[in-house]
């Protein structure tokens, strides 16, 4: 569970060390990641493509003169061949030992403070109209939820995407039609150099999730996974 929950995390360290350098990920880096996690990709595979990405990028480096990888999307075919790979040996990621006491960090209190903490920032959004409306709903719930805590914290997550979708589409469906414009110009300006490494389907969940983070950045509105609880 707690290796679940730090998926993040870990590939953004990893992808550091690689590069030799602290380069904070970007917008399209987060939004990669997603894609990579709702996909159920293991993250010993991520990890493998990265590594594999960057001994390619090295030995090729060594013969020509190339840029700096400066981002995750770079790494996105080798993540794609680490799956395949770990397929055929039929090597799985395999499932955290449960028990009784819970991974540090997500100890109830903390989890129900992050709860209301969200639905606070919720109730405070500069929002109007139909989006309004599903914020203050969404809070309402997540306050009952910080009451009576699922005790799996799996199906507490499923509740809480599905309630980070209803928001989603509210803000979608409510933007402006420049500011969504805008928001896919940049998204397209992102992933250019990226394309060709990158299928159909990924540029797709990718833009989608760079579109959810640039709404929710814009109204200073909260992501409601744990992946993005504070754990201190």
């Amino acid at each position: 569970m707690e290796n679940y929950f730090n998926y993040f995390t870990e590939i953004e360290e990893h992808f550091q060390r690689r590069r030799g350098s602290i380069l904070l990920l970007s917008t399209l880096d987060w939004a990669l990641i997603e894609t990579w996690r709702e996909a159920g990709i293991p993250l010993e595979a991520v990890l493998r493509g990265i590594d594999d990405a960057f001994d390619k990028y090295e030995a090729r480096k060594s013969r020509a003169r190339m840029r700096q990888i400066n981002g995750l999307a770079w790494c996105t075919q080798a993540v794609m061949d680490a799956v395949e790979a770990m397929k055929e040996a039929s090597i799985g990621a395999q499932p955290a030992a449960t028990g009784s006491a819970p991974a540090p960090g997500f100890e109830p209190e903390n989890i129900a403070a992050h709860l209301n903490q969200c639905a606070t920032q919720l109730e405070q959004a500069p929002l109007t109209g139909l989006a309004a409306a599903i914020a203050q709903q969404t809070a309402a719930r997540l306050r009952e939820l910080a009451l009576t805590l699922p005790a799996n914290l799996e199906e507490l997550e499923r509740n809480l995407t599905v309630l980070e979708e209803k928001l989603f589409n509210a803000l979608t469906a409510t933007a402006s039609e420049s500011d969504l414009l805008a928001l896919r110009e940049e998204s397209a300006r992102e992933l250019a150099p990226y394309r060709s490494r990158m299928k159909t389907e990924q540029i797709r969940q990718v833009e989608q999730q760079f579109l959810l983070k640039r709404l929710l950045e814009k109204y200073a509105l909260p992501r409601l996974s744990l992946f993005y609880m504070s754990r201190q």
